[in-house]
């Protein structure tokens, strides 16, 4: 579930105004009963928890009384995800989904906050709930139940309702003497400055007005190593990632870009800090593969069936079996997400992007070192290897390699481009169109080996050796189609506006 809400700090002496403004017209607020609320926090001994945005909590009289809440990176929207258990045992799962925030560390309690809640809701003609405006007042106690402080605030938070509705709440709340509309979570104001102070994963900040080949490199190594272990968590709930997209293909993305980074950056980083780290980065990589290859194939057979009547049990049996691969595939994902390995591998990720290991030449000016690196990539792209020699007749495998190059030096322009000339940013584009060409013609050609290798694992259903057949001749049109695609869009990639800021 995605919680949306906005925060608001009162004084005891703030009167909560009529809210019936808030509503729509013909709509009205119906007043709850108040509750108290009683929340047992954990977190580790230096709070990772709470300082990065998160909380894993036991709270008195829910039905489902284990909580996590996750930062999404827009302020005032979390991932919410709420199981049962006895108060003393956090479910095994709900810890799971912070280990890139505990790395491993104990979780113990750290505060308990009790709350008595008065609730409003905002409802519509309906009586639909859009809304939910709360007023309460805090209580922070230690473990053994002494009061150590407290506070009053406004919580906002949409149910139904919409981003103006949210916004006319905190208006009228605004007017009548409240301040804020940030927002900080109840326990991180309990447990105050040290649950404020800097998250251990350092997020990219932006480059400087003149950046060194290094701040270039802690930039790209700060943003790969942010979106790999946000997507942690989506990964392990199979939730999808934001943008429709899904979370085990972004996480994918980052730690084949992360790898990409370091190789086109190897001047710049020590060797012996790189090397081990895009080796365990391949490792989940490749485990991350095979539940994202079953993702797109099953996306892929449906649009391929829709293109012309086809037999639709055959279709959903072709299905059944690319879904019976995608469950062992989360199956193996589970397991490697739950073992040391990985728990080592997040830690070195953190302590990567809080300060990568550079060598004495990331000192240089980005605009002068950089260019050198991003031709290396470039040339084997283009070079005989690359896309020199390559033709309509080439085999699937040469154009599968091409691919390969294209994505690396794609990355690579990806990463330098906000250091060096504008025609980087072009030449990235043109790549990114490169790149879609060669992406549908080797998911085609995937496709075509697939359908008929599921056919020829059951001989005698000839409905689905009929039904696979023609899907792979639709995937060998459109392997073509690619082909013939693929000139225009090398040749836009090449043209000197956009590479002549490669030596």
């Amino acid at each position: 579930m995605v919680e949306k809400e906005q925060k608001y700090e009162v004084d005891d002496t703030f009167v909560l105004p009529d809210l019936s403004a808030v509503a729509p017209a013909s709509g009205r607020v119906r007043s709850l009963p108040s509750v108290t609320l009683v929340a047992r926090l954990l977190d580790t001994v230096d709070l990772r928890l709470a300082r990065a945005g998160a909380s894993l909590r036991h709270r008195r009289g829910d039905e489902l009384p284990w909580t996590v809440k996750l930062p999404t990176g827009t302020p005032g929207v979390r991932h919410e995800v709420s199981r049962p258990g006895p108060k003393g045992q956090p479910p095994p799962e709900l810890v799971e989904l912070v280990t890139a925030l505990h790395r491993g560390a104990p979780l113990a309690p750290v505060t308990v906050v009790r709350t008595v809640r008065h609730a409003h809701e905002v409802c519509d003609r309906a009586g639909t709930v859009l809304a939910e405006v709360v007023d309460d007042r805090v209580t922070v106690l230690d473990d053994a139940g002494t009061t150590t402080g407290g506070f009053r605030e406004l919580e906002v938070e949409l149910k139904a309702g919409d981003r103006e509705l949210l916004d006319r709440a905190g208006a009228v709340l605004r007017e009548a003497g409240a301040r804020g509309g940030s927002f900080v979570p109840k326990h991180v104001r309990a447990l105050g400055a040290a649950a404020q102070a800097e998250p251990d994963l350092v997020g990219p900040a932006g480059l400087p007005s003149d950046p060194s080949a290094g701040d270039v490199v802690t930039e790209a190594v700060r943003k790969e190593v942010r979106r790999l272990l946000a997507h942690d968590p989506l990964v392990r709930l199979r939730a999808p990632a934001a943008g429709g997209d899904t979370a085990v293909h972004q996480m994918r993305v980052a730690c084949r870009r992360l790898r990409s980074d370091l190789r086109t950056f190897k001047p710049l980083v020590r060797r012996s800090w790189a090397r081990p780290l895009r080796d365990e980065l391949r490792w989940i990589a490749g485990v991350l593969g095979a539940a994202r290859d079953a993702e797109v194939l099953r996306a892929r057979l449906r649009r391929t069936a829709g293109a012309d009547p086809l037999d639709p049990a055959a279709v959903d049996r072709l299905d059944e079996a690319l879904a019976a691969r995608q469950r062992v595939a989360h199956t193996a994902i589970d397991e490697a997400l739950r073992s040391p390995r990985y728990l080592a591998l997040v830690d070195a990720l953190v302590l990567a992007a809080r300060a990568p290991r550079l060598t004495g030449r990331a000192a240089k000016p980005a605009a002068r070192a950089l260019p050198k690196l991003v031709a290396r990539p470039w040339r084997r792209l283009s070079g005989p290897g690359g896309v020199d020699g390559l033709g309509p007749s080439s085999p699937d495998e040469r154009w599968h390699a091409v691919r390969k190059q294209g994505k690396q030096a794609r990355y690579a322009v990806n990463a330098v481009s906000p250091a060096v000339d504008t025609a980087a940013r072009k030449l990235s584009r043109a790549l990114a169109g490169v790149q879609d060409v060669l992406g549908e013609h080797q998911d085609a050609a995937v496709a075509a080996e697939t359908w008929l290798e599921l056919a020829a694992e059951r001989p005698d259903d000839h409905e689905l050796a009929v039904t696979a057949g023609r899907l792979a001749e639709r995937e060998r049109e459109s392997v073509r189609r690619m082909r013939a695609r693929f000139p225009a869009a090398w040749h836009r990639a090449t043209r000197r506006r956009r590479t002549r800021w490669l030596p």
